[in-house]
């Protein structure tokens, strides 16, 4: 059985028997191309990207920036009456750089990147760190600054964790093999130990960012921008065998374009990939034309090359890597 089909059968293998439940985000129908997801309300025309669900699907956190990426601030919407709701700045986000929210299998904890300082009062670090905040009665508490075992004097990013509490991470610390590259540090009685670096198989001269795990760390999907590609990242995908990673694979359009890709994921239902993407659906030349009112229609909304988030079926994805394999 090609690689990949095994992969599918698992993904598709992990759906819990909940699925009888849609989540908020299910799509109506097979979803086997790229598509925008709740334009208009999350991707606007804005730079939106990172999404990350609740295990429930029905909160939905994510990134916006300035056009030129100058400053991050962590929304949410909620999925309520059937339709997402307006976003909003998350409550504690708004002030410092913050980005790449993940939660935990419940829900409970939800981790993210800020260059918040370390007491109140002093300025905003110069690099990003890694902090989480758990769910109270009264929603979140406050957040809280993963020590140094995994934090250096460098940023990190991405963090993303395993069923049983394993880190995933990118990071520029010292000693790596370019300019960022990927770690992982496993959880022993609740204490992060000594970060491992990916090795070779995944990290190069370049730069490996972002990395998406799956539950049971078989699979590896993660950000790169590679030596002979320095002026945007793509997406590559790896597979752990009896626990090495395999060589990385670059994933084919039109999961990755000419463009930048951003924060992959996959639901926690197995069911969709998302992403986000720089990608401008708009033609070089109007077939008409353009007034006033079509310019600023395709200036202001999605689709217009900054950055949107992106929806897929997974079977989509791991099908057509077969299919790119095969031949």
């Amino acid at each position: 059985m090609p690689r990949f089909s095994f992969v599918l059968l698992f993904v598709l293998g992990m759906m819990p028997a909940m699925m009888a439940q849609p989540k908020p985000y299910a799509h109506n129908g097979a979803l086997p191309q790229p598509r925008i997801f709740a334009e208009g309300i999350v991707s606007t025309g804005d730079y939106e990207s990172h999404a990350e669900f609740s295990p429930t699907g029905d909160t939905l956190y994510f990134v916006k920036s300035g056009p030129d990426v100058s400053k991050w601030t962590i929304c949410v919407s909620y999925f309520k009456k059937n339709a997402w709701t307006k976003p909003v700045v998350a409550p504690f986000s708004g002030q410092y750089m913050d980005a790449d929210p993940f939660f935990t299998k419940d829900g409970k904890t939800l981790y993210f990147i800020s260059n918040r300082p370390l007491k109140e009062g002093d300025p905003a670090k110069a690099d990003m760190d890694i902090w989480k905040m758990q769910r109270t009665s009264a929603g979140w508490g406050k957040p809280t600054r993963l020590d140094d075992t995994i934090n250096s004097d460098k940023s990190e990013y991405y963090p993303t964790l395993t069923s049983t509490g394993t880190l995933y991470f990118g990071s520029r610390r010292e000693g790596g093999r370019g300019g960022s590259d990927l770690y992982r540090s496993v959880l022993v009685d609740g204490k992060y130990q000594t970060p491992e670096n990916l090795g070779d198989a995944i990290n190069t001269d370049g730069s490996e960012y972002e990395p998406f795990v799956f539950p049971d760390e078989r699979v590896l999907i993660f950000l790169a921008a590679r030596p002979d590609h320095l002026d945007n990242a793509d997406f590559f995908i790896s597979y752990n065998q009896d626990g090495k990673w395999s060589p990385a694979e670059k994933l084919p359009e039109p999961f990755n374009s000419p463009v930048t890709e951003f924060s992959p994921k996959v639901t926690r239902d197995g069911k969709y990939f998302f992403f986000a993407s720089s990608r401008n659906r708009n033609p070089a030349a109007s077939p008409r034309p353009e007034t006033e009112a079509d310019m600023d229609k395709r200036l202001h909304s999605a689709g217009n090359g900054l950055c949107d988030v992106y929806q897929v079926d997974i079977s989509a994805l791991l099908t057509r890597k077969t299919e790119n394999t095969e031949h």
